[in-house]
């Protein structure tokens, strides 16, 4: 190891490798496939659940019974780019034992026209998503770009009593200025289409929330975990993650990470990155370079031919080069179905902006990305490059080579464990990026740490301010109420999402437009809330419960607030300094700070620079991350905890053991969450 590279935590998640998750029930549905069918009747279904778990196929199934069982009279299959609709290909289900064949006519599969992600070419697509409403055929396959046109001229009237299915669901968003966000908010308004919405990485507060509370309110979700796919691989054994500070060039440090005898995909950064060099040809070229000596282009596939020292030959497929004549040769070298199951069809794989989400190579053992990424989906959908399973292939290995903050190592130790604890979490599809919100009277002061200046909020009865360094929000209101119990006081400092949850989940409240651009309506803010919280949490006095009911009111006002005044940002945007590692992770504020858990074990000098050394993430540790995740969703009154403990304990006397907070079925996880619940109560009690 040269004395440039710092080496941060590299976490290694270890795996049962049953092949669970491979094997096939008497209709041919795989365990993440059958867990979706099993909820086909909704009208809104989320699925959450990793790349290769078979969400496309698990799709199939629902939607043939839609189409014949459930009254739809079509379904329409969207997703963000034409190399992901061949995920929708003809499939013979009947051969594995389903009562029906999913098919495509070519003409409907508009993904397969050249350039039909293009928006121009998208539009021209219009009038073939017309035809195929008046058509008497099932299923019609296209870009999000041609479904936004298409919903733009026809309206969303046009698409009644279809099913709509819409892959990547990541790419939607609640701000109003995403079209497919506000086709499906239309969609759902009108309630006369079925929705199937899939992803492997749904966060919200990614940049902006994904669905507002009231829209997502309404799906049923259907949740398979990176765990529970990867510990049923017959192959894949272990996910290692580590990350890799560097001085000077990247170019200098990437020989250091690049293992040249295992399958990897490089992503090189962004032209607007600080790590970028600012040719980014002439980098993918240097990164050749390194591996090695450049001997021409294979003229068939038209990847680049690279001889190593030891005088093998590297075939490495170039995306960076955007020349349409050779990339396009490439591309269809590496979607070729013939080479497959060819694990020395390709050896390296260069790339910029694609080969991420919907990405299907099998044999990538290593996805490698320099330059930090602040979007923990733009991560996660890495991730999934490297963790299909393949025969021989026991470790994955997701690895960011990043320039050296210009932080305090204190700091920058504190945001890598931060990091790893988002992914993990990230890994088991919890929700790790929500913004922090504490409120108090306006009469108690300011809070030492908060900025209350230009980014704070000043009309009088109402200020807020901004801590940098953790990115919590703290509101000062007049008036407002303090909560007295602690039990009121973890209410409104832990469970007010919980609350929120609750109050948008009814369909009037929703009618009513809580989360529009005005301020809620009295009877709906106090009334309802009132009751809500009254419901909740009928142990509490009466003046605990209108503390909640206010800090709840204040967090929807806060809500409205920050959609009024958030900045614009533009794609691409770098801090000045150094700092886009401790910035990003300031985000994951809610579920990640507040996780117990160091997975840093210790810290070693290595010559000038220094080695950070993580614990081993375990099949154990994983779980633990799960566990203490669902403790802090906890929400119960002291009876219910006293009941469901109860039934814990016949439940260990039948089956031995004490019921998991994590388990698939819901009655053992509620009799876990009581147990839980008392005994938090009995730790806060001393």
């Amino acid at each position: 190891m040269i004395d440039h590279v710092k080496t941060a935590p590299s976490v290694s998640v270890q795996y049962g490798a049953t092949g669970a998750s491979k094997k096939s029930n008497e209709l041919g549905m795989r365990a993440m496939q059958e867990r979706a069918y099993q909820m086909r009747g909704e009208q809104y279904l989320l699925i959450k659940s990793p790349p290769a778990s078979g969400k496309s196929r698990a799709l199939m199934f629902i939607a043939l019974d839609k189409l014949a069982n459930q009254g739809l009279q079509q379904a329409i299959i969207v997703v963000p780019e034409r190399s992901i609709g061949a995920s929708f290909k003809d499939t013979p289900l009947s051969r594995h034992g389903f009562w029906a064949d999913w098919t495509v006519a070519p003409q409907w599969n508009l993904c397969n026209a050249p350039g039909a992600d293009d928006p121009q070419v998208a539009k021209g697509k219009v009038a073939a998503v017309r035809a195929f409403l008046e058509s008497h055929d099932k299923v019609l396959v296209c870009t999000h770009a041609t479904f936004r046109f298409a919903v733009d001229e026809m309206g969303v009237e046009a698409f009644d009593d279809r099913l709509i299915a819409v892959d990547e669901f990541h790419h939607v968003s609640a701000n109003p200025d995403n079209k497919l966000g506000a086709h499906l908010r239309a969609f759902m308004a009108r309630d006369r289409v079925h929705v199937v919405a899939m992803t492997g990485s749904y966060f919200r507060g990614d940049a902006e929330a994904v669905l507002m509370p009231e829209d997502e309110a309404r799906f049923e979700t259907v949740t398979y975990t990176y765990y529970e796919q990867l510990n049923g691989y017959d192959y894949l054994k272990s996910l290692d993650i580590g990350y890799y500070f560097y001085s000077g060039r990247y170019i200098d440090a990437i020989s250091e990470v690049l293992d040249p005898d295992r399958k990897t995909i490089v992503h090189i950064p962004n032209v607007n990155a600080r790590e970028s060099l600012g040719d980014k040809v002439r980098e993918a070229e240097d990164v050749m370079q390194a591996l090695g000596t450049w001997k021409g282009t294979d003229p068939a596939t038209g990847f680049q031919l690279v001889e190593r020292s030891d005088g093998r030959v590297l075939k490495v497929a170039d995306l960076v080069d955007d020349d349409g004549a050779r990339r396009d040769r490439v591309i269809g070298s590496l979607k070729n179905p013939a080479h497959a199951d060819d694990r020395d069809h390709v050896d390296i794989i260069l790339a910029l902006g694609m080969a991420k989400e919907g990405f299907d190579w099998i044999w990538c053992e290593h996805a490698l990305t320099v330059g930090y990424r602040s979007s923990l989906t733009e991560i996660v959908q890495i991730i999934g490059r490297a963790t299909r399973d393949a025969p021989g292939k026991a470790k994955a290995q997701f690895t960011n080579l990043i320039a050296e903050p210009d932080a305090s190592e204190e700091t920058v130790n504190e945001a890598v464990n931060d990091t790893l604890k988002a992914i993990a979490a990230s890994l088991l599809m919890e929700q790790v990026l929500a913004p922090k919100f504490t409120f108090t009277p306006k009469a108690s002061g300011r809070k030492e740490g908060f900025d209350y200046g230009e980014s704070g909020y000043e009309d009088g009865k109402t200020n807020v301010g901004f801590n940098e360094a953790t990115g919590q929000f703290h509101m000062e209101i007049s008036g407002l109420v303090p909560p007295k119990s602690d039990e009121a006081k973890r209410i409104c400092e832990r469970d007010i999402n919980e609350v929120l949850a609750a109050f948008v989940q009814d369909r009037q409240t929703v009618e009513r437009g809580v989360f529009d651009e005005e301020t809620p309506a009295e009877d709906l803010t106090q009334l309802k809330m009132g009751r809500i919280v009254a419901d909740k949490y009928p142990e509490l006095s009466d003046e605990d419960r209108e503390a909640v009911r206010q800090h709840a009111v204040a967090a929807i006002a806060m809500t409205q607030q920050g959609k009024k005044n958030a900045p614009a940002h533009e794609p691409g945007d770098e801090p000045k300094a150094n700092t886009a590692l401790i910035d990003g992770v300031r985000r994951y504020v809610t579920d990640v700070k507040e996780l117990e858990i160091d997975l840093i074990d210790r810290i070693n000098p290595f010559q000038t620079a220094r080695a950070i050394l993580a614990k081993s993430m375990d099949e154990g540790t994983l779980k633990e991350v799960a566990a203490i995740i669902a403790k802090k969703r906890i929400n119960l009154t002291y009876e219910e905890a006293r009941m469901l403990a109860e039934r814990a304990v016949r439940f260990k006397q039948e089956r031995g053991r004490l019921p998991s907070i994590t388990s698939t079925d819901a009655w053992e996880r509620q009799m876990a969450e009581g147990v839980a619940f008392l005994q938090r109560k009995a730790a806060a009690n001393g």
